[in-house]
């Protein structure tokens, strides 16, 4: 997600609290924009997550136990 679909989210954002409100076509944009910085959050927080480590007490590394 570049900086320019985040300027977009706020941008809508900022209309929507306008009188004039959002169109359709701007909902249905707004929705699907968030949806994607939404996804691109999730799928950041699983890369960092599946890159953790613990370390036991005799210095073995092993990676963290997934949940399902």
């Amino acid at each position: 997600m570049d900086e320019k679909h985040i300027r977009r989210i706020g941008e809508l954002a900022r209309k929507s609290r306008t009188p004039a409100g959002l169109t359709e076509a701007e909902k249905a944009e707004q929705a699907a924009l968030r949806r994607e910085y939404i996804d691109s959050m999730k799928k950041n927080l699983r890369t960092q997550l599946d890159n953790i480590e613990l370390i036991d007490e005799y210095g073995v590394h092993r990676p963290l136990p997934k949940k399902s």
